[in-house]
Parts: structure tokens; C-alpha cells; sequence
């Protein structure tokens, strides 16, 4: 496999030629101060990795999305992020996806095509409201949200028949859909910091039935 880490190496932007190393399948670009990503990165037709975590990044280009081999995982934390490129909804064989520590204000719809998605990591940034077609994420096993703006979840979150772990930590929820004590295989729900939520009676349905929530 060919791999290539240029994890703290003080870039500023990334060498031209990165993006000739059409034989890759991961690259390491993290905690580089990288304020733009080039559209040549759509050269990189073999990468299975992208980490572009920890850098100044505050959009990205279309040509992600012809990333169509990118599979195993994704990592945009930590970055100035508040939307991302619609092409991004083609990496329909994408299983990890972080977009924590960035500026969203809500999950961005296009995440919700990633039919083969896993894990989806949206730690601390400002998201209020999740899309209803969340519940197409059907292979989700672990959804992280905490420290976000969260004061409910929708109602289509009971779709998530793969879901075994939620975390809704330091959110200030104010109801949570019914639904989720229909999600037939969760095993943890993480509740705690959430002051002003009212635990309703459902949850003790899901603790009967060996459910760890935290609260």
C-alpha cells in the first residue's frame, strides 16, 4: 500500500507534488496549518485514507467527491469547516467520517447519502438540528454528537436499526423522539451534562433491556 504522512511537517500549503502520487491509497496531511485544498486532489483516485485533521481549513473542494475509492476513513477535525462540498455525498463507500471541532450550526445533508457509513464523529461544533434523512444511514453503528446545540433529535434517528452507540453529552436537550427506544441494537446511550433535559419513561425500556444510559 502506498502511503504517504506528512503529519506536522509546518506545510502552509501542500506541495504540488502530492498531488502527482497518483499511486496512493492514504495520505496524512494533519496539523499542517493548510488553509485550502487543491482540486488536484481529485488525482487521487486510489486513496482509501484522507486525514486532513487539525489544519485552517474553511471549505473544500468539489473534486472530493471523485474520490469514489476513499472507504476507510475521512478526517476533517479540527478545522474552520461550516459546510461541505455536495460532491461529497458520491463517497457512498466511506465508513469513517470525523468532522468534529469545526463551525457547524447543523449536520450537513449530504452526510446522510453515505449509505456505508459506520461511524460518524460531529463532536463539538454548534449543530442545532440534525436532517431527517439521517435515517438513511442505515449501516451507522456509533454517533457521536457531543457538545453541540442539541436540544431534540428527529423522529427518523428510530431508522438506525444498526446503531449500537449515541452520544449526546453536553447538548441542551429538551425532549428526545420515542423512537430510540425502538433501535433494536443500542447498548449505550450517553446522556450526561444535559441539564435541562427531563428523562422520559422510556429510558427505563431501554435500561430493562440491558441498555447502558448514562445520565
Amino acid at each position: 500500500m502506498a502511503h504517504l504522512d506528512l503529519w506536522k511537517q509546518r506545510l502552509g500549503v501542500v506541495p504540488e507534488a502530492v498531488w502527482d502520487r497518483v499511486d496512493l491509497e492514504t495520505l496524512v496531511l494533519a496539523d499542517n496549518g493548510l488553509t485550502e485544498i487543491s482540486a488536484k486532489i481529485s488525482n487521487l483516485r486510489r486513496l482509501r485514507m484522507l486525514d486532513l485533521g487539525h489544519n485552517a481549513l474553511v471549505h473544500l473542494p468539489e473534486a472530493l467527491g471523485e474520490l469514489e475509492n476513499l472507504t476507510d476513513f475521512l478526517y476533517l477535525h479540527d478545522n474552520r469547516l461550516s459546510a461541505l462540498p455536495r460532491s461529497i455525498a458520491r463517497l457512498t463507500r466511506l465508513r469513517y467520517l470525523n468532522i468534529s471541532g469545526n463551525a457547524f450550526t447543523t449536520l450537513p445533508v449530504e452526510i446522510c447519502e453515505l449509505a456505508h457509513l459506520v461511524e460518524l464523529r460531529a463532536l463539538d461544533n454548534q449543530i442545532a438540528s440534525i436532517p431527517d434523512a439521517i435515517g438513511r444511514l442505515s449501516r451507522l453503528r456509533e454517533l457521536h454528537l457531543r457538545n453541540n446545540a442539541l436540544t431534540t433529535l428527529p423522529e427518523t434517528i428510530g431508522r438506525l436499526t444498526e446503531l449500537r452507540q449515541l452520544d449526546l453529552r453536553g447538548n441542551p436537550l429538551e425532549t428526545l423522539p420515542a423512537t430510540l427506544a425502538e433501535l433494536p441494537a443500542l447498548d449505550k446511550l450517553d446522556l450526561r451534562w444535559t441539564p435541562s433535559f427531563e428523562p422520559p419513561a422510556w429510558l427505563s425500556t431501554l435500561e430493562a433491556r440491558g441498555v447502558l444510559v448514562y445520565r
